[in-house]
């Protein structure tokens, strides 16, 4: 039997992973699967459809039965590259404190209990099951997420209430907005600029799809919100641009533009009607375009959605998280997570984790001992719980 690690030895462990989204996460995936499997608990990778470098991982203990408690997190990390971290950001250091390191805080605080609960839970003789699932590329737009849940419920009976461990102060939050993401490609066609009415300069028509989007949050800021978009900050939804390139030079109409157009959408809205919107706006552009040159166009390719948590009434998921903390609180967010996802497929699912998202990508990023401790007392009354 492989020796039990405590949860701060697994923290360390998952920190010396250098798991940047770009790069691959396989030595942190196959470290847990030995471990796990030194403690006798069969886990199951689900590989990356494109990317040979990356896999997913889950695992269950406890009867098998469904209704288990599923432990959900992702294993990459933002980069480093241009911060100014005062210590390696790949080797855990406590100071004051705090747990410095890449991850600390978003997640592999909670990777690392969701881990030690799991070996527990194995040798307690638990009576409701638990999951543990980690996965890749949430980072860049929880792209993983689906995929693995897919895969879980192909293998393991399926859980009913799902704990997301982003960064919440071990709080609830049951809620929170919807995302998508396209890379917008305008193509122009190239004239001196003396001249530009002949040619069609992208970057000008691309920035009358980014004036759409200005007046979109002009208008959604001025609507009276739905009860459920008045619990965000802010309580509509947004469309936003934040980068911009092309050109060659400034007398030659530009031939290209490529920019990043996304929308935050509160629970309530639709998806769908937004995405239509934005591609008639699109179309409606690209027409005035081609009026001048046929051959010019605007192409909009997503890569990325993320579906919103909406706050259930009576959610099991809620429930078990605030009977185990004593929280009451009513709290959801307007970044998106990996749990909707989750309810998507059928789960009720709630976000709780240790940490403040406030330390999520930054330099120095820290987790405090205290919340760590407070994420490890969570984990045993978890334990407790399901026994």
């Amino acid at each position: 039997m492989t020796e039990k690690l405590s949860p701060r030895a697994i923290l360390d462990k998952l920190v010396s992973f250098p798991t940047v989204s770009h790069d691959t996460n396989l030595p942190l995936i196959e470290w847990v699967q030995a471990y796990l499997a030194g403690h006798g608990i069969t886990a199951r990778q689900h590989p990356h459809e494109t990317d040979p470098a990356k896999a997913a991982l889950f695992a269950h203990v406890g009867p098998d039965i469904e209704g288990a408690v599923v432990l959900s997190g992702h294993t990459d990390v933002v980069p480093v590259a241009g911060q100014p971290w005062s210590t390696d950001p790949f080797t855990v250091v406590e100071k004051d404190g705090k747990l410095f390191g890449r991850g600390t805080c978003d997640m592999k605080g909670f990777d690392a209990l969701a881990i030690w609960a799991l070996v527990e839970g194995h040798y307690a003789g638990l009576s409701r099951p638990l999951q543990l699932a980690l996965s890749y590329d949430e980072e860049i737009g929880c792209t993983g997420a689906a995929p693995l849940i897919v895969s879980m419920n192909k293998y393991l009976p399926k859980g009913s209430a799902v704990i997301v461990g982003e960064p919440s102060m071990m709080g609830a939050v049951t809620g929170h907005k919807g995302g998508t993401g396209f890379k917008v490609h305008v193509r122009g066609f190239e004239v001196h600029s003396s001249l530009m009415h002949t040619g069609v300069n992208a970057i000008m028509y691309g920035a009358k799809l980014i004036d759409w989007a200005n007046e979109m949050n002009i208008e959604n800021r001025a609507n009276d919100p739905t009860a459920i978009a008045a619990t965000f900050e802010p309580p509509w939804t947004t469309v936003h641009v934040g980068t911009i390139e092309g050109g060659t030079a400034h007398n030659i109409t530009a031939l290209d533009c490529h920019f990043g157009l996304d929308f935050r959408f509160v629970p309530g809205e639709s998806r769908a009607d937004w995405v239509a919107r934005a591609k008639a706006k699109a179309a409606d552009i690209e027409a005035e375009m081609q009026a001048v040159v046929p051959e010019t166009y605007i192409d909009m390719q997503e890569f990325f959605s993320v579906p919103p948590l909406t706050p259930e009434e009576d959610g099991a998921a809620e429930s078990l998280v605030r009977r185990l903390t004593g929280d009451n609180a009513s709290r959801v967010v307007s970044y998106g997570t990996e749990g909707g996802h989750f309810q998507e497929a059928g789960y009720s699912t709630v976000i709780c984790g240790p940490g403040d998202i406030a330390q999520a990508h930054q330099p120095d990023e820290f987790l405090t001992v205290a919340q760590f401790d407070a994420g490890h007392d969570f984990m045993q009354k978890l334990l407790a719980a399901c026994t």
